[in-house]
């Protein structure tokens, strides 16, 4: 890559927060549990967690994993990553040791950041994998002695047990260590920020390499053209529920709060009353959520109790928003829900713009950074306006490869008329004023929750059991969580006493608690095509007509 001729082409991912911290010192970048976090003191702390980090001997472009929930030290450890050039690997907190140790030898990940909860599974890892170092903390781990003491008092803080050697830090600890001053010298077009991962096709996740140009890029866009003239710099509240782990939350998160100074409320989990009761009392204007926690949000039984007269701007993404949801929301509180989209490999891709009614089937417009066109996905070639088609996506700012999946990389990544496009495996049409509808997704993404389960890496947990000679993983529509998996399952003809219970125990131990199979199905065969590979749309349509009659 070459860079540009634009002054924010030089930026990190960092830059925009430290220009805050010197022109908002005092004002508080992150409330968490109660506690304030000014700017000034987030930087700080973030700069005494890299100077530790260098002082353990970890190197620019080094992988360090977070493998915490959302916390202050999550935002710390971010920031003081990314300061010394080191490459940041966000995972969710409730991936089992077998997820984690796949992730961390694939990254080539050193360093782990964990919470006390889970150094169970890192230990678990540790022999099997290059791991050099686990630093461990508590949710509560920066709170004042006297709110960790009652917390623990009144069994209100999880904790787990921590058997310390030579390799295991204390995330507390580290911040004793002298700031780091000194500038690392950072590339933004190829110096990568981060790994994330994502489900692969394979069985395996694909880890998604970015570099902060490409992060930055989509997050400056988010700031300037979406939110410009509506947020109010160093005056703004913003409420962080989703997992930070996630790009539309991490993305979101920088450009409402720390790149324009104003206050983040983190929530450490998606507690509907904690939600309603920060909202209330910090008159909160900025809310990002998920169809189901908006569903989880009108349907609360006190609701009533809350003052939410401060929301003026909603966003929700990672899933489709029914209908039903856009309406009772713009009834009950008289703002919209508006729409952004976007996918691991491209970063945010389109917003709803401010100041319009947004059309509730539309996802949005692209950002100025993102190009998008629709396609016919088997020829490539651009479809008519208003029909359905594929949606690419590409940009001259991202990275365009899974970090070691030549074969994925392939697939996922086409070149037409000299630039690499991304396949996002969504149908959309385009309409009239240049906005994208969304159709329907690929069959082999299941969204639940809010979360992208990839089937095929299900299915491969599943056909790793030794009865199971076949599996079918698919999505069935659910008005309240998106789709709920089901697994259409083959067993040996041998199998004897294996039942539903016992495979969703072996997907348990397996994989986080989101991607196991709510129901599954045994038959004598599945679909296939003519050189065998699995029909799993045909099976996903077949169930939905069954769903569908017996409705009717």
């Amino acid at each position: 890559m070459t860079a540009g001729d634009k002054a924010w082409e030089k930026e990190s991912t960092f830059t925009r927060f430290e220009r805050m911290s010197e022109r908002y010192p005092d004002r508080t970048a992150v409330l968490y549990l109660g506690e304030r976090f000014s700017y000034s003191h987030l930087r700080e702390l973030s700069e005494r967690f890299a100077g530790s980090l260098i002082g353990m001997g970890v190197k620019k472009g080094d992988r360090v994993m977070l493998y915490i929930s959302n916390c202050i030290q999550w935002v710390i450890a971010f920031l003081g990553i990314q300061k010394i050039g080191a490459v940041v690997v966000p995972v969710s907190p409730i991936y089992t040791s077998f997820e984690i140790e796949y992730m961390i030898n694939d990254s080539g990940t050193e360093t782990i950041i964990c919470l006390d909860t889970n150094f169970c599974y890192v230990k678990e890892v540790f022999a099997n994998t290059g791991l050099k170092r686990a630093i461990v903390t508590n949710l509560a781990d920066l709170m004042p002695f006297w709110k960790r003491y009652l917390g623990v008092l009144f069994d209100k803080i999880p904790h787990g047990k921590v058997d310390r050697d030579s390799s295991v830090y204390s995330f507390r600890h580290l911040l004793k260590h002298p700031p780091l001053r000194s500038e690392i010298e950072l590339d933004p077009w190829n110096d990568l920020s981060y790994i994330l991962y994502t489900g692969g096709t394979t069985g395996f996740p694909k880890g998604v390499p970015g570099n902060h140009i490409g992060m930055t890029s989509y997050v400056n866009d988010v700031t300037e053209d979406v939110a410009g003239g509506y947020v109010k710099e160093g005056e703004d509240v913003y409420i962080a529920v989703n997992p930070l782990f996630h790009i539309m939350a991490l993305g979101l998160f920088m450009a409402l709060g720390l790149n324009k100074g104003n206050m983040t409320l983190l929530m450490p989990t998606p507690q509907v009353d904690a939600v309603l009761e920060s909202i209330q009392r910090h008159r909160v204007r900025w809310l990002l959520g998920v169809p189901a926690l908006y569903r989880m949000i009108l349907e609360n039984d006190r609701l009533d109790y809350y003052d939410l007269s401060s929301l003026t701007y909603c966003y929700c993404g990672g899933d489709v928003l029914p209908m039903e949801v856009f309406n009772r929301w713009k009834e009950r509180f008289g703002v919209p829900i508006y729409q952004v989209y976007g996918s691991t490999e491209a970063g945010h891709v389109t917003y709803s713009r401010l100041g319009k009614e947004p059309k509730p089937s539309s996802i949005g417009l692209p950002l100025k950074s993102r190009e998008c066109i629709v396609v016919d996905p088997n020829s490539l070639k651009p479809v008519p306006l208003g029909e359905s088609g594929e949606l690419l996506v590409t940009s001259p700012y991202t990275v365009k490869e899974y970090w070691n999946k030549p074969e994925e990389t392939e697939y996922s990544y086409v070149q037409l008329s000299g630039k690499v496009y991304y396949r996002m495996s969504d149908f959309v049409c385009q309409d009239t004023d240049g906005e994208l509808v969304y159709v329907e997704r690929s069959a082999d993404i299941i969204k639940h929750k809010g979360y992208r389960v990839s089937a095929s890496e299900v299915e491969a947990v599943l056909q790793d059991h030794s009865t199971v000679i076949g599996a079918c993983v698919i999505g069935v529509p659910d008005p309240k969580v998106g789709e709920r998996i089901k697994a259409i399952v083959v067993l040996k003809e041998d199998a004897r006493g294996v039942g539903g219970a016992e495979l969703a125990k072996w997907c348990g131990e397996r994989l986080a608690p989101y991607k196991v199979p709510q129901y599954i199905e045994f038959r004598d065969m599945l679909p296939k095509s003519k050189v065998g590979k699995l029909l799993r749309r045909e099976v996903r349509d077949e169930e939905r007509r069954r769903v569908e009659k017996e409705k009717t």
